[in-house]
């Protein structure tokens, strides 16, 4: 089961998607007050549907919706050098290629405490379809494509989705300090299409990640990923969050990546990113440039 909101005439609309992939529209309720609703009355998806007796539609076409973020997170926060693959890219860039020698993203991959940095805010991030910027004094920017938690309570996992972390591995490489001006600009995360609910997945370490790029409508990069190549468990980055914090339900914190483009590879203007998981849906943005 998953939630959706999207654009219609003056209003955002949120709805479910079954597992049977139909469409039952919810009204302008938000994530979190429709789960905190499910919670109280211990109600599954479905009975809420029946509950409301809500109208199930068969012949929507999902991909015809003007989709909008699937929720407004105030903020959201990254876990960094989860995968193994994200290590070995961000000793690459400190090494300047070289790999000679440990580093910080050695220690941070093995210690016990992850790295946990505030990723973005509600008015720099976007939706499906929306665009992605990429900065102007970097030439070496990639997508980072994770598997994001929805926060509630506490340290309750009450969601799933997908996000884009749009990097410059070059200002990161250069010194750790700039890891600010390497991760946060405008329109430098994307997530959506859709949060998954915990009650649609068993275990969420089995969801699988795609990530391709396109320039000229051709394929320049394809990627594949599973959650359960992760280091660290999701409550454990949860709790490194919440901890001693003040974090709002509806909070989104991204996993962080295993899947990297080869080093000589940097986004440029109308490349178009697409990362998918057959459990959440597809994430689509073009890139650009802030004007």
């Amino acid at each position: 089961m998953k939630f959706i909101r999207f654009k219609q005439e003056e209003r955002v609309i949120s709805a479910l998607i079954t597992n049977e992939d139909e469409f039952v529209e919810l009204g302008e309720i938000d994530y979190v007050t429709f789960y905190n609703l499910l919670k109280k009355n211990q109600w599954s998806a479905e009975n809420y549907i029946d509950d409301k007796q809500l109208k199930r539609h068969n012949n929507v076409n999902i991909h015809s919706l003007d989709l909008v973020v699937p929720i407004e997170a105030d903020e959201v926060w990254a876990s960094g050098v989860t995968y193994l693959q994200s290590k070995h890219a961000r000793n690459y860039e400190a090494t300047d290629g070289k790999l000679n020698s440990e580093t910080f993203y050695d220690k941070v991959y093995d210690a016990p405490r992850p790295e946990i940095f505030m990723k973005s805010t509600k008015r720099r991030t976007v939706g499906p379809n929306d665009t992605v910027y990429i900065r102007r004094d970097s030439n070496w920017q990639i997508p980072e494509p994770e598997l994001g938690l929805v926060i509630g309570e506490g340290e309750e996992i009450i969601g799933f989705t997908l996000g884009n972390d749009m990097s410059c591995r070059d200002i990161e490489g250069e010194n750790p300090l700039y890891l600010p001006q390497a991760k946060v600009w405008k329109n430098s995360c994307a997530i959506g299409p859709a949060i998954l609910l915990p009650e649609g997945i068993d275990d969420p370490y089995s969801i699988e990640l795609n990530c391709k790029i396109y320039r000229d409508g051709k394929e320049l990069f394809s990627g594949n990923a599973s959650v359960s190549q992760l280091k660290r468990k999701l409550d454990e980055l949860v709790h490194y969050l919440v901890y001693e914090n003040d974090v709002l339900p509806g909070t989104v914190l991204l996993t962080g990546t295993c899947i990297v483009p080869p080093n000589n590879f940097t986004l440029q203007i109308e490349d178009e990113i697409v990362i998918s998981s057959k459990h959440i849906g597809t994430l689509k943005n073009k890139v650009y440039q802030n004007q």
